[in-house]
């Protein structure tokens, strides 16, 4: 069983887009961008900088509305996520009597190489440079209030529906026109419609009388 470290490497980058269709939960403010498809050969990321400082009393504020807006849990979703495709993934490449160890080990090894508050923590310096403290506070009163606490339960069912909505319209479109192109591209025909199912081993045409068999040879 080889598992390789391109399959690792494309499996981390492709995460972050990943997350839009894994069941955590969507935070208010940021995007979810459609599941783009792993890069042929790509390179780990490197590692954030945590050497940046943050003005305690604005890192507190940050902290503060992470963790109303439910964005702290960020890092939790992440781990959840990761580990679950790496489960699939050996899944097809381990016996099933092999699996459950090597997961727990994994999850462990895991958790302790990467705690999910390491994502936290590196969240802190981006809301830093994005928003001043001024900002900061505006949107922990909005988020502390009845309808902003709405939002934030509310906006991963309404986000994820929108998805499926949006992707669903799309789709129909694609295919309409696909549809509508055939005769100038005739390469698109087996593509856009279903071959019919061979039939088993004689049978005969709908309705068709099955054939009697050939008398014995005369002796």
């Amino acid at each position: 069983m080889k598992l390789s470290i391109t399959l690792i490497a494309a499996l981390l980058c492709a995460a972050a887009p990943a997350l839009a269709q894994a069941p955590a939960q969507h935070q208010p403010g940021v995007a979810t961008p459609r599941q783009a498809p792993a890069p042929a050969a790509v390179s780990p990321a490197a590692p954030p900088s945590l050497a940046e400082k943050v003005d305690p009393a604005k890192e507190a504020a940050i902290r503060h509305l992470m963790e109303i807006t439910e964005t702290s849990k960020l890092g939790d979703n992440i781990n959840a996520f990761l580990t679950d495709r790496i489960r699939t993934i050996m899944s097809r490449n381990m016996t099933p009597d092999k699996l459950p160890k090597f997961m727990d080990s994994f999850s462990q090894k895991f958790s302790a190489a990467s705690p999910s508050s390491a994502v936290t923590d590196a969240m802190v310096p981006i809301y830093a440079r994005a928003f001043s403290m001024e900002d900061i506070q505006e949107m922990t009163k909005f988020y502390e209030s009845p309808v902003g606490q709405k939002m934030v339960k509310q906006l991963p069912q309404v986000t994820q529906e929108s998805q499926n909505t949006g992707v669903q319209i799309e789709q129909n479109a694609a295919m309409s026109v696909l549809d509508g192109m055939q005769d100038d591209y005739p390469e698109l025909k087996p593509m856009l419609r279903p071959q019919e199912p061979a039939p088993a081993p004689g049978a005969g045409a709908p309705g068709a009388q099955p054939s009697p068999e050939a008398p014995p040879p005369q002796k």
